[in-house]
């Protein structure tokens, strides 16, 4: 049964890059009742918060799509932050829905939770069947959990919380700091920040640094040997930042290409969040059959509420790169650093619950990468 439009509606997250689309999304199709709040107004780690949150508004819908998220160097550096801030949200989260009567409730985990070395493509049922990849193990348990919790509510309690596991996303207000950021939006920046090193452009890359993070000064004495590849000193050689990275430049040892992490190998399939979002209202619009058949019935073998949410295609990362590099206009070397981890050898969803429902995405990975870039140069140049 399609919900109605003035339902209300809770988008926890709703900043990040899933939580932003699923409010163009929901806002797109007329929905006039979206909840939402910044950190600052609600913070989801504190019980107490969650539970005043859900009692004064009682949302008859959630989407939990707020989580502590990264890529390899990220879940490297801060494993006890990936673990516990996850598990206290979650749990907080949907504790709160259990007790305020939540109807329906999407929780968002994230491909990384099966086995690393998974049957190809990775199944619903293949959850829990070995070791999980090492560099993301704590994020992965915390969605675990989260799973399994769901499935505990509506065993026990009747309730209707459905988690949803995408592949990997990007787009519009991705993550793209270079310590926390995951693969593609990585590509985007690494490869925009070389084109503008070539053309000695770098009061475009001080912009760049203002609003995406601070690149490290191992990436600055990266751009500055590109740019002494490159020819002569650009146009802004005089200006503080072109100082700068003179002065890296001159002492820097770095090869004139951009360093990628692996080997180039692990194969990976990406989702624009913009086809997530329209999955997750499919998802919550389903009617009451097909909607109850995926969380199982009582008395059935264990089953958990779980769903695959991906395009059904993968590529390789060196792939990937060259599509990017491609899209941003560089064409320069690249270097892999094979001493850095590749992490799990594939990563490819079996979406065929999906599809069996009716629902494919629409956006193919170059469209999509392509409006990504778009988006990322505007905001670079403070358009956004």
């Amino acid at each position: 049964m399609p919900m109605n439009r003035d339902a209300a509606i809770y988008v926890a997250g709703h900043r990040g890059l899933v939580g932003s689309a699923l409010v163009r999304r929901f806002k797109a199709r007329g929905f006039v009742n979206l909840l939402t709040r910044t950190h600052g107004e609600l913070d989801l780690i504190r019980q107490a918060e969650t539970e005043a949150f859900f009692e004064d508004q009682r949302p008859e819908v959630v989407i939990l799509a707020a989580a502590k998220v990264g890529g390899i160097h990220a879940n490297r550096s801060r494993p006890a932050d990936f673990i516990g801030l996850n598990l206290a949200i979650q749990s907080n989260v949907l504790q709160a829905a259990l007790a305020t009567g939540v109807k329906r409730l999407l929780f968002l985990g994230s491909s990384c939770i099966y086995p690393r070395l998974c049957p190809q493509p990775m199944q619903e049922t293949h959850l829990l069947g070995g070791p999980l990849e090492p560099t993301n193990q704590p994020y992965a348990v915390a969605k675990i959990a989260g799973i399994i919790q769901c499935d505990a509510c509506n065993r026990q309690h009747g309730t209707g919380f459905l988690a949803a596991m995408p592949t990997n996303l990007y787009g519009p207000n991705d993550n793209f700091d270079l310590q926390q950021s995951h693969v593609l939006p990585a590509l985007i920046r690494k490869f925009h920040l070389a084109k503008l090193a070539s053309q000695g452009a770098w009061e475009a890359i001080g912009r760049d640094e203002r609003r995406f993070g601070v690149i490290s000064p191992d990436f600055l004495a990266q751009l500055a040997a590109i740019a002494r590849h490159a020819g002569p000193p650009g146009p802004d050689a005089g200006t503080s930042w072109g100082r700068r990275i003179a002065s890296l430049g001159s002492a820097a040892t770095h090869q004139a290409a951009v360093e990628l992490w692996g080997s180039g190998l692990p194969r990976r399939e990406f989702l624009h969040v913009d086809d997530l979002a329209d999955a997750c209202l499919f998802l919550m619009n389903l009617d009451a059959d097909r909607y109850g058949a995926l969380l199982g019935r009582r008395g059935e073998p264990q089953r958990l509420p779980l769903i695959n949410i991906g395009c059904g295609r993968d590529q390789t990362i060196g792939r990937l790169a060259s599509v990017v590099a491609a899209t941003v206009g560089y064409d320069g070397a690249v270097r892999w650093n094979s001493a850095m981890p590749d992490g799990s050898p594939q990563k490819l969803l079996d979406v065929s619950r999906m599809e069996d429902l009716g629902w494919r995405p629409r956006i193919d990975l170059e469209e999509g990468i392509g409006h990504t870039y778009r988006w990322y140069r505007e905001a670079a140049e403070g358009g956004r």
